[in-house]
């Protein structure tokens, strides 16, 4: 009933086991890639006719985790998995882009990958078992694929590179300093094509050999795909890119002076006035059958980037007339936002972020429902890409893939420099809005979310910057590789590449890759530019800081103690009766964990202050000798019995009040008397012995023995 076609191999510690022919037999291609025992299913479908008029490839990649995959039942009200997690969205993302610019070009039909994890053992992450089950997938199904790919995650730990840490190992890289890396690479035979990586402040040279290490650990991955498709590939699509090579030469005489002219202008909204306008003279000088041939879109894109790639290559100047090392005019405000705790206003060229820092407490921490297990993150960055921005009308309020997308590279670029929560124990939420773009706006959310923070008082270990680099690469094997790209030499460039960090090295790096042409060498060129370029903008960033920001007023206090873990019942108390009467006396809020760290917040310094002496009587011990302040609370025969310490009592005998014989205690001590007494220490049954008659009681003193003769 079942044709199964299986592959092994050891990679790393673990084997890696791919499957065909038993389980999604309609699917174009299917997959199941096992690795240890995660399991993830990939499925391939793709159309077999280009829908008319369709301009645009139509991939769209989606990656599922299954809660039962772990023994696990979703939280919530249904008990169903609900909309796609940012682990999930990021993931796809992932998948998609080493893999989208492999499909033959021309190749318009609609194409679906699904991943779906079906096992995972809590060490290997599915998300690179899944890279690795599409990209077999799409090589068995058929389509016109260029590939296979391999993917693999590199870690850095004491100055060697490991394959495939674990997911401990990775789990927040911030609070393990053994771990200095957690990088994905995806690559062909030949290239790399698609890098993700959060480090901790990695040299040029380092980062680079992660990247060479990745590329050689994917190739036995690639060969077992091979391996794979020789035994169960299905026969491919038979599919002929249309040769449109008549339209794009009437394109070319009908418009190319007016679009080279179009493309000389350096204002962005003048430049796309004038495009389109060119555009409309090309239309205008087509016969009917030209202007309703499908592939005229693509001989327009294929005119404009021939005139912005080539004039780019040879003479070394770009569509703002900019050489290709330079940054853009650069302008850093901070503190614009009165209410804020910390604001700041970033620009550079015509790409502008206005990033706003919130402080919070513990309560405001997120919690993350994972595969893996549950666990709190006090450290959010929040991305908003509005229409108007770009001077477009559009749909607003959807926080789409690219959103989250762009938030979590500027996440990654910042939090390596975090300070540590028993440090700074705030939890940090920082929202970079984008209020205009024409290029990288995530690093500009990278500049102006450093900004923000330190305007905030956050003891960040250094500012960070970020810079977006491109690449132009001929058929010659000529190239230019540019500084701060604007966002057409984005979309018709080969490579888009950010690097985020600090003076001392690279703390984020994203590069996705449309070529198969990229060398070691043009990389190295590129990771050094890109180090010139962060270096200046770091410079411009520091003009904005004259001084040591001020904690606004408007955010909360936050002081932390540590408590012996034996005594957080006593702090909390039967049903949290104590914690809450602290809380309600007090008026700060208090949160206490299992290692016994208490943060108490409060925006009020009086407040926090007498949280804190409330519960430090609970769980401090009386010190012997040590003078306190207490209340009478019982008066008999022999003495007094004094509250001197939190709920704790002690008895002043009747020949420690004063240096004089009284008749009885009652004759200088009432009920609810406020007096001074020094610990004496303990009897034999572990009572309290308290002095009084040794303190001077007006001024708290102890009195020396000279004194108390006289």
């Amino acid at each position: 009933m079942f044709n199964v076609t299986k592959k092994s191999m050891e990679w790393g510690e673990e084997t890696l086991t791919l499957e065909t022919g038993k389980v999604a037999r309609q699917a174009d291609g299917s997959v199941i890639a096992t690795l240890g025992e995660t399991s993830v299913m990939a499925n391939v479908t793709f159309a077999r006719k280009q829908k008319p008029g369709q301009d645009f490839f139509p991939l769209t990649v989606h990656y599922n985790e299954k809660y039962y995959a772990a023994g696990k039942i979703p939280g919530g009200f249904f008990k169903r998995e609900a909309r796609p997690t940012e682990k999930e969205t990021l993931t796809s993302r992932l998948i998609d882009r080493p893999i989208r610019p492999l499909f033959v070009p021309g190749f318009k039909n609609e194409v679906l990958v699904i991943c779906t994890v079906l096992s995972h053992d809590l060490v290997n992450d599915p998300d690179m078992v899944a890279m690795i089950a599409a990209s077999a997938a799409l090589t068995l199904s058929g389509a016109p694929f260029m590939g296979p790919i391999g993917a693999c995650r590199v870690g850095f730990e004491d100055g060697e590179y490991v394959l495939n840490p674990t997911v401990d190992d990775m789990q927040d890289l911030r609070l393990n300093p053994e771990q200095r890396l957690d990088l994905v690479v995806a690559g062909t035979k030949d290239a790399v094509m698609m890098v993700e990586s959060e480090a901790y402040e990695l040299s040029e040279t380092e980062m680079l050999g992660a990247v060479k290490f990745a590329h050689e650990q994917i190739q036995p991955v690639i060969d077992l795909i091979i391996e794979l498709a020789e035994a169960a590939a299905k026969e491919p699509f038979d599919f002929q890119p249309v040769d449109y090579s008549d339209l794009y030469d009437a394109v070319k005489a009908a418009g190319e002076t007016e679009m080279r002219a179009a493309f000389a202008i350096a204002d962005k909204q003048e430049r796309t006035a004038a495009v389109a306008a060119a555009r409309d003279t090309i239309l205008a000088a087509l016969n009917e059958e030209q202007q309703e041939d499908a592939n005229l879109g693509s001989a327009l894109k294929k005119l404009e980037a021939g005139i912005l790639r080539g004039d780019v290559v040879k003479t070394g100047k770009r569509i703002d007339g900019r050489r290709t090392n330079e940054i853009r005019d650069i302008v850093a405000e901070t503190g614009l936002l009165p209410r804020t705790h910390g604001s700041a206003l970033f620009t550079r060229g015509e790409t502008q972020g206005l990033v706003v820092t919130t402080l919070g407490t513990g309560d405001d921490e997120q919690f993350i429902d994972a595969l893996h297990g549950n666990f709190k993150s006090n450290f959010l960055l929040h991305y908003n890409f509005p229409p108007y921005s770009v001077g477009e009308v559009g749909r607003f309020g959807f926080t789409g893939r690219r959103e989250i997308g762009h938030g979590k590279l500027a996440w990654r670029a910042l939090q390596a420099v975090l300070p540590a929560s028993t440090d700074f124990p705030y939890t940090i939420r920082v929202v970079s809005e984008i209020t205009e773009s024409n290029g990288s706006s995530s690093m500009a959310s990278v500049c102006g979310g450093s900004l923000s923070m330190m305007d905030a008082g956050v003891p960040l270990k250094a500012p960070v910057a970020g810079v977006a680099m491109g690449l132009i690469l001929e058929d010659d094997g000529s190239y230019a590789i540019l500084s701060d790209i604007l966002g057409d030499e984005d979309h018709l460039g080969d490579m888009d590449f950010k690097v985020a960090g600090t003076e001392n090295g690279i703390t984020s790096l994203q590069m996705d890759i449309k070529v198969a042409g990229i060398t070691a060498e043009i990389m190295e060129k590129a990771l050094e530019q890109a180090k010139d370029g962060r270096l200046h903008i770091l410079g411009e960033m520091n003009k904005a800081l004259s001084g040591a920001a001020e904690f606004s007023v408007h955010a909360p206090r936050i002081e932390t103690m540590q408590v012996p873990t034996d005594k957080i019942r006593e702090v909390i108390g039967s049903g949290g009766k104590v914690i809450r009467e602290i809380v309600e006396v007090s008026g700060a809020k208090v949160d206490i964990n299992d290692d016994g760290i208490i943060k108490i917040a409060s925006p009020d310094g009086e407040s926090i202050k007498k949280a804190y002496e409330m519960i430090h009587a609970i769980v401090a011990e009386p010190e012997e000798g040590a003078i306190y302040t207490g209340k009478v609370v019982k008066i008999v025969d022999f003495g007094a019995f004094v509250n001197f310490f939190g709920k704790r009592d002690g008895l002043v005998h009747v020949s420690q009040i004063e240096n004089r014989r009284l008749n009885h205690p009652s004759d200088v001590l009432k009920e609810g008397q406020e007096v001074k007494v020094k610990l004496l220490g303990f009897d034999d049954r572990g009572k309290v012995r308290l002095s009084m008659k040794m303190i001077d009681q007006e001024t708290g003193e102890e009195i020396k023995k000279e004194e108390a003769a006289d």
